[in-house]
């Protein structure tokens, strides 16, 4: 995620129940039962939170609730609300969760995460990923024949019907610019995002609205990522496919698009906050990360044993194992995609004429 939909503050604030659901849902910390944990949350792992909240709370007899919305807005929220803070953990994509660090806003968490790759976490200890990702594309089976490269994406016969969302709003849309950059140059990729403005419908929030557009044939492409795409396939009977544009070499890469969690600096109940974090990084949950959300563990021991009651079939045309096969995943160095990503998006956009 799963959505990556920009939620008003407004509108977050104004939501009083919790909500669940991997399509945009929001909650309210403002309900919330005492001493229990708020989690706000790039949204997109519902299916999998909401089995391992209830666990959670079965065990420790600590309540979770569940705030939802964009990667951006998370931290934009966290951050209006320094002065009384009401989050206890935080989740969201870089260089989201980097924003958030480099802002004052996570705090040490102090939680074990020797099992977690020293690439996936912090060295300071304010944040580490919690279920692995990486930036995919969707297409309606009406595109035929089906987009492969980039230069595909550029034929007239996508104008009106293809969008992507909006870099340095949605993580997933970020991802975009990143990665074209990454493969075309920098002024490269910024010229080939100017010349698929004329295909594209225009700015889009949200990651996940755009997943209906595809599969009843409003749209043509859109971008997603592999977990969202994959759950929306599974729990909505979306109908579309993943894939990966390639180059004029027939190379195909995306980029590693993590859910990463930290602790909120001022956490109202960080004590139980660090129980939930431990909770999401044990074994037992990261078991179930596959089967329920269809995302990819961040634990290699939980990679490489699968546990068999998890629902995960490696098998499955539509797991993340099978659409990943042959796919070069590229990772950013996130810290230096913050420092210079104001100075990105104003390049993006001047480049698309906006």
């Amino acid at each position: 995620m799963r959505v990556r939909s920009t939620v008003t503050a407004l509108a977050l604030a104004a939501a009083a129940a919790i909500s669940l659901t991997a399509c945009g849902g929001t909650g309210s910390a403002a309900g919330n039962a005492a001493g229990s944990v708020t989690v706000y949350s790039a949204d997109g792992l519902s299916s999998w939170y909401k089995p391992q909240f209830a666990e959670f709370t079965k065990e420790t007899g600590i309540a979770v609730d569940l705030v939802e919305a964009g990667s951006g807005e998370v931290v934009s929220r966290v951050q209006k609300e320094q002065s009384n803070p009401q989050a206890d953990v935080v989740v969201t994509l870089p260089p989201f969760i980097q924003k958030a660090d480099a802002e004052g806003l996570l705090q040490p968490s102090g939680v074990d995460t020797a099992a977690v790759p020293a690439a996936s976490k912090d060295p300071a200890g304010k944040y580490v990923s919690v279920v692995d990702n990486y930036l995919s594309f969707i297409a309606n089976p009406g595109a035929d024949p089906m987009p492969k490269t980039w230069d595909d994406l550029l034929a007239p016969r996508f104008q009106g019907k293809l969008q992507y969302s909006t870099p340095g709003q949605a993580g997933d849309g970020t991802a975009v610019l990143l990665l074209a950059q990454h493969l075309m140059g920098t002024q490269g990729g910024l010229d080939y995002l100017g010349r698929l403005q004329a295909n594209n419908v225009g700015p889009s929030s949200s990651t996940g609205k755009l997943q209906p557009k595809v599969s009843n044939g409003e749209l043509l492409v859109a971008n997603g990522d592999v977990q969202m795409n994959l759950a929306s396939i599974k729990d909505d009977g979306s109908k579309f496919r993943i894939f990966f544009p390639a180059d004029a070499a027939g190379k195909r890469t995306t980029v590693a698009l993590p859910y990463v969690m930290g602790l909120a600096t001022g956490a109202p109940h960080a004590d139980k906050a660090r129980q939930l974090m431990a909770y999401l990084l044990s074994k037992k949950a990261q078991e179930q990360v596959t089967g329920q959300a269809l995302g990819v563990p961040v634990r290699p021991d939980v990679r490489e044993t699968a546990d068999p009651t998890s629902g995960a079939d490696p098998a499955d045309p539509n797991s993340p194992a099978t659409v990943l096969a042959g796919v070069d995943v590229w990772t950013p160095n996130w810290n230096d995609v913050l420092s210079s990503l104001d100075g990105d998006v104003a390049a993006y956009q001047q480049a698309i004429g906006g």
